[in-house]
């Protein structure tokens, strides 16, 4: 078993990790095929990280669960199978990852006194798995209800990889669950203005939950939140926690009839801003008709089609602004953080599910 003492360092790693992609060469590790995850040797500007959970992104995992038939052990082989084809975690069916907690093994010289980290730090990364070099020993289990993986796993930063030190003041299974989604929340309280009418589809989701409060809270007392939900008991969920004006139960794959209850609940008043937090594919029409000509739709799912949201906005003549579920925008960890220590209900719900 490599230890951090038995590992070579070498210099002049790139600071986008573009050294660590076998094929194709010359690539970015992202949409590389495969990545070189050794874990015996650490270039000077990386950092070498014991993993203990990998949090994989919901798309990504309802499409491993559905292919395996809900069978864990059939999950487990198929993200080991993953790894060692890929050296990082990136699903070929949906293309995302996810994200991990562990601590920190060692730090390159090149990075020394430039972060702020030192060994055994427990962090979550920011960064995807699907650009993450990763070498799983052994996965422990999955946590029932959670796409949370407990494993024994050793990753790699790059320089310019993104991270959070784990809080304090919360578990740290329940922060790695928040984190993952932490720029859904952020980016809908850049995105929301006071008075807007705000529809989320997904809103009884991990990330639509988040969103939803965010949403509320700035939209304020003029304002109007819309979630959208596909069960009766999900509706139920969205209600219990009241930061939606009105749920709809509604198919979001379902376009026109997204759009038509969304007409009646708003008193024909389309949105206008649209949070699409759904791991499914085919709900791009549902969030682009139910936006307002000048509105904004943010695809966080991804199971987002560009070529289905783009053309399809077109065909239906939507001047709109489409935004790409980008995970990161600035100070996106305090930001989702912070929704835990000020909202009561989330926490409690999200450290019984999570923690």
């Amino acid at each position: 078993m490599t230890t951090a003492s038995t590992i070579t360092v070498k210099k002049g790693g790139n600071p986008f990790g573009a050294h660590r992609v076998l094929e194709p060469k010359g690539g970015l590790p992202q949409p590389a095929v495969r990545l070189d995850n050794g874990m015996d040797h650490l270039h000077d500007n990386e950092i070498l990280v014991n993993v203990n959970t990998l949090n994989i992104d919901s798309a990504s995992f309802t499409q491993i669960k559905g292919e395996a038939g809900g069978d864990e052990e059939k999950i487990k082989a198929s993200i080991l199978k993953i790894v060692e084809e890929r050296g990082k975690m990136q699903n070929p069916v949906t293309g995302s990852g996810g994200m991990f907690y562990g601590r920190v093994a060692k730090i390159g010289p090149a990075l020394a006194g430039r972060i702020d980290l030192k060994e055994g730090d427990k962090i979550a990364s920011l960064v995807s798995l699907s650009l993450t070099p990763l070498k799983i020993e052994k996965i422990l289990g999955i946590k029932k209800g959670t796409e949370q993986v407990n494993v024994v796993a050793k990753a790699i930063l790059f320089e310019s990889g993104i991270y959070a030190k784990l809080p304090a003041d919360m578990p740290e299974k329940l922060a790695l669950a928040i984190l993952d989604v932490a720029g859904a929340p952020a980016q809908t309280a850049k995105l929301v203005r006071p008075n807007q009418v705000v529809a989320i589809i997904g809103a009884g989701g991990k990330s639509g939950i988040l969103c939803a409060y965010e949403a509320r809270k700035i939209a304020g007392v003029a304002g109007l939140v819309v979630g959208l939900e596909y069960s009766r008991e999900a509706c139920g969920k969205v209600k219990a926690y009241g930061f939606c004006h009105h749920v709809i139960q509604a198919d979001a794959t379902d376009a026109l009839d997204c759009h038509k209850k969304l007409m009646e609940a708003t008193g024909d008043r389309e949105a206008d801003v649209v949070i699409n937090c759904v791991n499914i594919p085919n709900t791009e029409m549902a969030s682009i008709l139910m936006c307002r000509d000048q509105g904004i739709v943010y695809f966080f799912s991804m199971a987002t089609s560009f070529t289905k949201a783009a053309l399809g906005a077109e065909g239906v003549g939507k001047d709109i602004t489409m935004l790409v579920g980008n995970g990161y925008t600035r100070h996106h960890a305090d930001t989702t953080l912070n929704i835990l220590r000020e909202s009561p209900e989330i926490r409690d719900a999200y450290e019984k599910q999570f923690a």
